[in-house]
Order: C-alpha cells, then sequence, then structure tokens
C-alpha cells in the first residue's frame, strides 16, 4: 500500500502517518469533504482473512473514489481515516474471527483525501466450518449515529493518544 499523493487530492489536506493492524505504515492525506453516502445504493466487496480484497461492487467504487483494479489486492484498511479509533478495528477483527458477525459505524477515507460514513455489516464467508474470508455490506448510516460516533472517536482517539 503506497503512500497518498498530493496529487490525488485536489483540495488542502492535513497529512498523518497511520500505523496498520497488518503492521505497515503509509502517510494519509485528509480534508474536511464529505461525500454524502447514495440513496438507495449498498456497498460491498470481500476479502480474504488477511483483510485483503477480493471483490468490490461499482457503488464501492465510486464512493471510495477509486478504479477497482486500484482496490483488487489491497487491503481494506486503504481506506482507514485518521479519525477512526484502532480499538474499532480490534474490535471487528475479534468478533469476525470468531466467525461471528459485526456491525458498526466508520468513517473511511476516499482516495482524494475525503472521507464517508458508512454503517457497516462484516460477515465471515465459512466453508467446511472454516473462515475463508468476510463479506461487508454498507448502508447509508443515521446522521444522528454518525454525530454520536464522531464525538465517541474523537474521545477513544484521545486516550490512544495518552497511552
Amino acid at each position: 500500500m503506497n503512500d497518498m499523493s498530493p496529487k490525488d487530492v485536489p483540495v488542502p489536506a492535513a497529512q498523518v502517518q497511520l500505523t496498520y493492524y497488518e503492521g505497515f505504515k503509509r502517510v494519509v492525506l485528509y480534508s474536511e469533504t464529505e461525500t454524502p453516502f447514495p440513496e438507495g445504493k449498498l456497498i460491498v466487496s470481500r476479502t480474504d482473512t488477511a483483510g485483503k480484497i477480493t471483490h468490490c461492487n461499482k457503488s464501492f467504487c465510486d464512493l471510495a473514489g477509486y478504479a477497482k483494479e486500484e482496490l483488487i489486492g489491497e487491503y481494506h484498511s486503504i481506506l482507514r481515516h485518521p479519525d477512526m479509533p484502532a480499538v474499532a478495528f480490534k474490535g471487528l477483527w475479534e468478533t469476525v474471527q470468531q466467525g461471528k458477525r459485526w456491525h458498526g459505524y466508520v468513517k473511511n477515507l476516499r482516495k482524494d483525501g475525503g472521507y464517508y460514513w458508512v454503517y457497516a455489516t462484516v460477515i465471515p464467508n465459512i466453508r467446511e466450518g472454516k473462515i475463508v474470508g468476510f463479506t461487508s455490506v454498507r448502508r447509508k448510516p443515521s446522521r444522528t449515529k454518525v454525530n454520536e460516533c464522531i464525538a465517541l472517536y474523537a474521545k477513544l482517539k484521545n486516550e490512544e493518544k495518552m497511552n
């Protein structure tokens, strides 16, 4: 996964280096430009057990701002926004690796440095009793819940900085 490039971000953007769950680091650029979730759409993607994208639908590509070819084979965390606390993803991984369904609100980073909110459901794909990957379906989130998450995630990020 490459660092983000200023040529891909058309508006002034902050810069930060993120350390990902998978152990690598990446410089991301992000702005305060929100792209609203499109009415009547579902975003669908599938990953392998390590979180690498194996399938994504057109709605996913459109909202994330990437071509399908740029996403296939990348870790799903390419979309991780710096405002998201690590504990949110820790909980997601712990839940799905137990073979359970996970639900939550996520602020995702677009290729152009903007962001979008989703209500995500991640489901383990189980074949012959073994987890072989994950399917994630995202839908338009409740703005009330997004506002609650903004406050909660800011608090959790603050706690991360103190530890």
